[in-house]
Protein backbone atom coordinates (compact mmCIF):
# COMPACT_ATOMS: atom_id res chain seq x y z
CA UNK A 1 0.00 0.00 0.00
CA UNK A 2 3.07 2.25 0.64
CA UNK A 3 3.93 2.26 -3.11
CA UNK A 4 0.75 3.45 -4.24
CA UNK A 5 0.63 5.93 -1.41
CA UNK A 6 3.94 7.68 -1.17
CA UNK A 7 2.87 9.56 1.64
CA UNK A 8 2.49 7.33 4.23
CA UNK A 9 4.04 5.70 6.54
CA UNK A 10 3.78 1.41 6.72
CA UNK A 11 2.15 0.08 8.31
CA UNK A 12 -0.75 1.85 6.31
CA UNK A 13 -3.57 3.23 8.94
CA UNK A 14 -6.75 4.52 7.37
CA UNK A 15 -9.45 5.89 9.11
CA UNK A 16 -13.00 5.08 7.79
CA UNK A 17 -15.01 7.77 5.82
CA UNK A 18 -17.81 7.40 8.85
CA UNK A 19 -21.01 9.71 7.75
CA UNK A 20 -21.40 12.74 10.13
CA UNK A 21 -17.76 11.75 11.83
CA UNK A 22 -14.89 11.71 9.45
CA UNK A 23 -14.31 15.57 8.30
CA UNK A 24 -11.59 17.78 7.28
CA UNK A 25 -10.32 18.00 10.23
CA UNK A 26 -9.84 13.95 10.58
CA UNK A 27 -8.75 13.18 7.57
CA UNK A 28 -5.54 16.48 7.30
CA UNK A 29 -5.02 14.93 11.25
CA UNK A 30 -4.79 11.02 9.95
CA UNK A 31 -2.81 12.26 6.95
CA UNK A 32 -0.45 14.66 8.51
CA UNK A 33 0.45 11.63 11.03
CA UNK A 34 1.81 9.17 8.39
CA UNK A 35 -1.76 7.47 7.53
CA UNK A 36 -4.61 7.86 4.95
CA UNK A 37 -7.37 10.32 5.66
CA UNK A 38 -10.52 9.81 4.54
CA UNK A 39 -13.27 12.63 4.54
CA UNK A 40 -17.68 11.14 4.19
CA UNK A 41 -18.38 12.62 1.08
CA UNK A 42 -22.44 12.25 1.55
CA UNK A 43 -25.40 9.93 0.95
CA UNK A 44 -27.42 12.18 -1.47
CA UNK A 45 -25.11 13.11 -4.95
CA UNK A 46 -28.15 14.55 -7.08
CA UNK A 47 -27.97 18.23 -8.39
CA UNK A 48 -28.79 20.78 -5.77
CA UNK A 49 -28.38 18.20 -2.86
CA UNK A 50 -26.41 20.18 0.38
CA UNK A 51 -24.24 17.26 0.67
CA UNK A 52 -22.68 18.43 -2.98
CA UNK A 53 -21.90 22.18 -1.47
CA UNK A 54 -20.87 20.50 2.13
CA UNK A 55 -18.20 17.84 0.29
CA UNK A 56 -16.28 20.90 -1.62
CA UNK A 57 -16.42 23.21 1.53
CA UNK A 58 -14.47 20.00 3.72
CA UNK A 59 -12.20 19.32 0.17
CA UNK A 60 -10.84 23.39 0.06
CA UNK A 61 -10.30 23.36 4.55
CA UNK A 62 -8.57 20.12 3.78
CA UNK A 63 -6.23 21.84 1.45
CA UNK A 64 -5.73 24.88 3.01
CA UNK A 65 -5.30 22.31 6.56
CA UNK A 66 -2.88 20.48 4.66
CA UNK A 67 -1.09 23.59 3.56
CA UNK A 68 -1.54 22.77 -0.55
CA UNK A 69 -1.69 25.63 -2.18
CA UNK A 70 -1.70 24.89 -5.74
CA UNK A 71 -4.40 23.59 -7.20
CA UNK A 72 -3.05 20.94 -9.32
CA UNK A 73 -1.00 19.26 -6.65
CA UNK A 74 -2.24 16.08 -5.32
CA UNK A 75 -4.88 15.89 -2.58
CA UNK A 76 -3.21 13.24 -0.17
CA UNK A 77 -6.83 11.81 1.56
CA UNK A 78 -9.53 10.07 -0.11
CA UNK A 79 -13.65 10.47 -0.04
CA UNK A 80 -16.01 7.94 0.61
CA UNK A 81 -18.92 7.94 -0.64
CA UNK A 82 -22.06 5.88 0.60
CA UNK A 83 -23.57 3.72 -2.35
CA UNK A 84 -27.45 3.72 -0.65
CA UNK A 85 -28.50 5.96 -3.72
CA UNK A 86 -25.42 6.85 -6.40
CA UNK A 87 -28.16 9.02 -8.45
CA UNK A 88 -25.64 11.60 -9.37
CA UNK A 89 -22.43 10.34 -8.13
CA UNK A 90 -20.92 10.02 -11.47
CA UNK A 91 -22.27 13.24 -12.68
CA UNK A 92 -21.32 15.62 -9.86
CA UNK A 93 -19.56 14.46 -7.27
CA UNK A 94 -16.14 12.78 -9.61
CA UNK A 95 -15.57 16.24 -11.42
CA UNK A 96 -15.42 17.90 -7.95
CA UNK A 97 -13.55 14.92 -6.66
CA UNK A 98 -11.06 15.07 -10.03
CA UNK A 99 -10.74 19.16 -9.30
CA UNK A 100 -9.71 18.48 -6.12
CA UNK A 101 -7.43 15.92 -6.99
CA UNK A 102 -8.29 13.56 -4.63
CA UNK A 103 -6.21 10.06 -4.15
CA UNK A 104 -8.73 7.90 -3.34
CA UNK A 105 -12.39 7.28 -3.39
CA UNK A 106 -14.20 4.89 -1.04
CA UNK A 107 -17.40 3.25 -2.41
CA UNK A 108 -19.61 1.35 0.51
CA UNK A 109 -22.98 -0.28 0.90
CA UNK A 110 -24.27 -0.44 -2.43
CA UNK A 111 -28.02 -1.87 -2.96
CA UNK A 112 -26.53 -4.30 -5.24
CA UNK A 113 -23.34 -5.45 -6.13
CA UNK A 114 -23.53 -4.10 -9.63
CA UNK A 115 -23.86 -0.80 -8.62
CA UNK A 116 -20.43 -0.46 -8.64
CA UNK A 117 -19.65 -1.38 -12.21
CA UNK A 118 -20.88 2.13 -14.07
CA UNK A 119 -19.43 4.54 -11.29
CA UNK A 120 -15.73 2.33 -11.06
CA UNK A 121 -15.59 2.64 -15.07
CA UNK A 122 -16.48 6.08 -15.44
CA UNK A 123 -13.32 7.02 -12.45
CA UNK A 124 -11.53 4.91 -14.58
CA UNK A 125 -12.56 6.69 -18.29
CA UNK A 126 -11.78 10.10 -16.16
CA UNK A 127 -8.36 9.40 -14.24
CA UNK A 128 -7.22 8.33 -18.05
CA UNK A 129 -8.67 11.50 -19.77
CA UNK A 130 -8.01 13.63 -16.99
CA UNK A 131 -4.10 12.38 -16.12
CA UNK A 132 -5.67 11.90 -12.56
CA UNK A 133 -3.69 9.39 -10.05
CA UNK A 134 -6.82 7.81 -8.23
CA UNK A 135 -7.49 4.69 -6.80
CA UNK A 136 -11.02 2.99 -6.30
CA UNK A 137 -11.74 1.42 -2.68
CA UNK A 138 -14.47 -0.98 -2.30
CA UNK A 139 -16.09 -1.96 0.90
CA UNK A 140 -16.63 -5.68 1.00
CA UNK A 141 -18.05 -7.94 4.06
CA UNK A 142 -18.54 -11.40 1.38
CA UNK A 143 -16.18 -13.23 -0.64
CA UNK A 144 -18.83 -12.87 -3.30
CA UNK A 145 -18.64 -8.76 -2.79
CA UNK A 146 -14.77 -9.13 -3.01
CA UNK A 147 -15.36 -10.92 -6.26
CA UNK A 148 -17.46 -8.76 -7.67
CA UNK A 149 -15.56 -5.50 -6.43
CA UNK A 150 -12.25 -7.35 -8.61
CA UNK A 151 -14.55 -7.64 -11.53
CA UNK A 152 -15.24 -4.16 -11.11
CA UNK A 153 -12.13 -3.00 -11.20
CA UNK A 154 -11.44 -2.09 -7.71
CA UNK A 155 -7.87 -1.43 -6.52
CA UNK A 156 -8.52 -1.60 -3.36
CA UNK A 157 -10.41 -4.00 -0.93
CA UNK A 158 -11.73 -2.99 2.16
CA UNK A 159 -12.51 -6.27 3.40
CA UNK A 160 -15.10 -5.23 6.68
CA UNK A 161 -15.20 -8.17 9.52
CA UNK A 162 -18.59 -8.33 11.89
CA UNK A 163 -16.79 -7.19 14.50
CA UNK A 164 -16.68 -3.77 12.80
CA UNK A 165 -18.73 -0.77 14.55
CA UNK A 166 -21.03 1.17 12.56
CA UNK A 167 -23.08 -0.25 9.89
CA UNK A 168 -21.72 -3.96 8.10
CA UNK A 169 -23.11 -7.26 6.27
CA UNK A 170 -25.90 -7.99 8.59
CA UNK A 171 -24.64 -11.95 7.34
CA UNK A 172 -20.74 -11.72 7.43
CA UNK A 173 -18.27 -13.00 8.88
CA UNK A 174 -15.35 -11.87 11.55
CA UNK A 175 -12.80 -10.75 9.93
CA UNK A 176 -9.90 -13.21 11.27
CA UNK A 177 -11.82 -15.57 8.90
CA UNK A 178 -13.14 -13.57 5.84
CA UNK A 179 -9.52 -11.97 5.43
CA UNK A 180 -7.86 -14.98 4.50
CA UNK A 181 -10.59 -16.28 2.35
CA UNK A 182 -10.69 -12.76 0.66
CA UNK A 183 -6.39 -12.92 -0.13
CA UNK A 184 -7.24 -16.54 -1.28
CA UNK A 185 -9.56 -15.15 -3.63
CA UNK A 186 -7.12 -12.51 -5.30
CA UNK A 187 -4.85 -16.17 -5.33
CA UNK A 188 -7.57 -17.75 -7.32
CA UNK A 189 -8.26 -15.03 -9.53
CA UNK A 190 -4.32 -13.79 -10.51
CA UNK A 191 -4.76 -10.71 -8.42
CA UNK A 192 -2.42 -10.54 -5.78
CA UNK A 193 -0.40 -7.17 -6.00
CA UNK A 194 -2.44 -6.11 -8.36
CA UNK A 195 -5.26 -5.51 -5.61
CA UNK A 196 -4.56 -4.32 -2.05
CA UNK A 197 -6.30 -5.39 0.90
CA UNK A 198 -7.09 -3.17 3.94
CA UNK A 199 -8.48 -5.12 6.67
CA UNK A 200 -11.42 -2.73 8.52
CA UNK A 201 -13.41 -4.05 11.72
CA UNK A 202 -12.84 -4.94 15.69
CA UNK A 203 -9.20 -3.30 14.88
CA UNK A 204 -8.30 -1.40 18.34
CA UNK A 205 -4.95 -1.25 19.29
CA UNK A 206 -1.48 -2.71 18.02
CA UNK A 207 -2.19 -6.10 18.84
CA UNK A 208 -4.69 -5.64 15.19
CA UNK A 209 -4.06 -1.99 14.72
CA UNK A 210 -5.77 1.06 15.30
CA UNK A 211 -7.32 2.74 18.53
CA UNK A 212 -10.05 5.51 19.23
CA UNK A 213 -10.62 8.26 16.85
CA UNK A 214 -9.60 11.41 18.80
CA UNK A 215 -12.31 13.52 16.67
CA UNK A 216 -16.16 13.52 17.60
CA UNK A 217 -18.76 13.94 20.09
CA UNK A 218 -17.85 14.26 23.92
CA UNK A 219 -20.67 11.95 24.41
CA UNK A 220 -19.41 9.28 22.48
CA UNK A 221 -16.21 9.48 23.47
CA UNK A 222 -16.70 9.30 27.03
CA UNK A 223 -18.94 5.92 26.57
CA UNK A 224 -16.55 4.51 24.28
CA UNK A 225 -14.23 4.69 26.73
CA UNK A 226 -15.97 3.61 29.69
CA UNK A 227 -17.69 0.59 28.19
CA UNK A 228 -15.99 -2.62 28.57
CA UNK A 229 -16.59 -6.22 27.00
CA UNK A 230 -17.97 -5.50 23.78
CA UNK A 231 -19.33 -8.91 22.90
CA UNK A 232 -21.61 -8.29 25.20
CA UNK A 233 -21.84 -4.81 25.60
CA UNK A 234 -22.29 -4.18 21.88
CA UNK A 235 -25.14 -5.56 19.16
CA UNK A 236 -26.00 -5.70 15.40
CA UNK A 237 -29.25 -5.10 14.89
CA UNK A 238 -31.17 -3.03 12.35
CA UNK A 239 -33.56 -1.58 15.22
CA UNK A 240 -30.50 1.05 16.02
CA UNK A 241 -31.29 2.69 13.31
CA UNK A 242 -35.26 2.37 13.16
CA UNK A 243 -34.87 3.75 16.50
CA UNK A 244 -32.08 6.76 15.48
CA UNK A 245 -34.36 7.97 12.53
CA UNK A 246 -32.29 6.43 9.82
CA UNK A 247 -33.70 3.54 8.16
CA UNK A 248 -32.50 3.87 5.10
CA UNK A 249 -30.30 1.32 4.82
CA UNK A 250 -31.09 -2.02 2.21
CA UNK A 251 -31.94 -5.61 4.27
CA UNK A 252 -28.56 -7.34 3.57
CA UNK A 253 -26.79 -4.40 6.07
CA UNK A 254 -27.14 -3.80 9.50
CA UNK A 255 -25.26 -1.72 12.58
CA UNK A 256 -23.14 -2.85 15.68
CA UNK A 257 -23.67 -0.30 18.67
CA UNK A 258 -23.65 0.17 21.94
CA UNK A 259 -26.70 -1.61 23.70
CA UNK A 260 -28.71 1.72 24.82
CA UNK A 261 -32.17 2.86 26.97
CA UNK A 262 -33.82 2.56 23.19
CA UNK A 263 -32.32 -1.37 22.53
CA UNK A 264 -33.37 -1.77 26.28
CA UNK A 265 -36.63 -1.05 25.96
CA UNK A 266 -36.91 -3.04 22.75
CA UNK A 267 -35.72 -6.24 24.62
CA UNK A 268 -38.66 -5.10 27.25
CA UNK A 269 -41.28 -5.52 24.95
CA UNK A 270 -42.12 -2.03 24.40
CA UNK A 271 -43.14 -0.83 21.05
CA UNK A 272 -41.07 0.36 18.41
CA UNK A 273 -43.83 3.36 18.00
CA UNK A 274 -43.04 4.23 21.72
CA UNK A 275 -39.63 4.06 21.18
CA UNK A 276 -39.15 6.58 18.73
CA UNK A 277 -41.47 8.68 20.69
CA UNK A 278 -39.09 8.77 23.35
CA UNK A 279 -35.71 8.82 21.80
CA UNK A 280 -37.39 11.81 19.83
CA UNK A 281 -38.35 13.65 23.46
CA UNK A 282 -34.85 12.94 24.45
CA UNK A 283 -33.26 14.82 21.28
CA UNK A 284 -35.75 17.25 21.62
CA UNK A 285 -34.55 17.83 25.47
CA UNK A 286 -30.93 18.03 24.48
CA UNK A 287 -30.57 14.62 26.29
CA UNK A 288 -27.80 12.17 25.47
CA UNK A 289 -28.50 8.54 27.40
CA UNK A 290 -30.53 7.67 23.70
CA UNK A 291 -27.49 8.49 21.53
CA UNK A 292 -27.13 5.65 19.27
CA UNK A 293 -23.08 5.10 19.21
CA UNK A 294 -21.95 2.77 16.70
CA UNK A 295 -18.90 0.44 18.15
CA UNK A 296 -17.15 -2.77 17.65
CA UNK A 297 -16.51 -5.70 20.00
CA UNK A 298 -12.97 -4.66 20.19
CA UNK A 299 -14.50 -1.55 22.53
CA UNK A 300 -12.88 -2.74 25.77
CA UNK A 301 -9.55 -2.43 24.87
CA UNK A 302 -10.07 1.53 24.30
CA UNK A 303 -9.10 3.05 27.04
CA UNK A 304 -8.29 6.91 26.81
CA UNK A 305 -9.11 9.76 24.33
CA UNK A 306 -5.65 10.53 22.35
CA UNK A 307 -4.71 12.48 19.57
CA UNK A 308 -4.39 11.62 15.85
CA UNK A 309 -0.59 11.59 15.61
CA UNK A 310 0.10 10.28 18.99
CA UNK A 311 -2.59 7.51 18.26
CA UNK A 312 -1.17 6.05 15.21
CA UNK A 313 2.38 6.35 16.39
CA UNK A 314 1.53 4.56 19.07
CA UNK A 315 0.15 1.49 16.33
CA UNK A 316 2.79 1.45 14.49
CA UNK A 317 5.56 1.28 17.25
CA UNK A 318 3.41 -1.41 18.54
CA UNK A 319 3.35 -3.59 15.46
CA UNK A 320 6.71 -3.31 14.97
CA UNK A 321 7.76 -4.53 18.14
CA UNK A 322 5.10 -7.19 18.31
CA UNK A 323 6.70 -8.23 14.85
CA UNK A 324 9.98 -8.63 16.10
CA UNK A 325 9.44 -10.73 18.99
CA UNK A 326 8.26 -13.03 16.91
CA UNK A 327 11.24 -13.37 14.69
CA UNK A 328 13.35 -13.71 17.77
CA UNK A 329 10.65 -16.28 18.29
CA UNK A 330 11.21 -17.74 15.04
CA UNK A 331 14.80 -17.80 15.35
CA UNK A 332 14.75 -19.44 18.39
CA UNK A 333 12.73 -22.16 17.52
CA UNK A 334 15.10 -22.76 14.14
CA UNK A 335 18.20 -22.64 16.52
CA UNK A 336 16.51 -25.08 19.28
Amino acid sequence: MHQIFPNTKSPLIANAPMHGFADSRLASAVSSAGGYGFIAGGIDFRTGSPHLEQLQAELNTTRSLLGIATPEEKLPIGVGCLMLQPEGLIDNVLPILCAARVTGIWLAFPNNGSDHGPIITAVHQLREKENWDVKVFVQVGTVQAAREAIDYGADVLVVQGSDAGGHQWAQGASLIALLPEVRGLLREMGKTGEVHLLAAGGIVDARGMVAAMALGPDIAKEKIVSTTDGTTTTIKSRKHDVFNSTDVWPSQYDGRAIIGRSYEDFQSGVTDEEILKRHSNAREKGEDDRTIIWAGTGIGSIKEVTTVKQLLNDARSGVRSIVAQMNNAFRQDEED
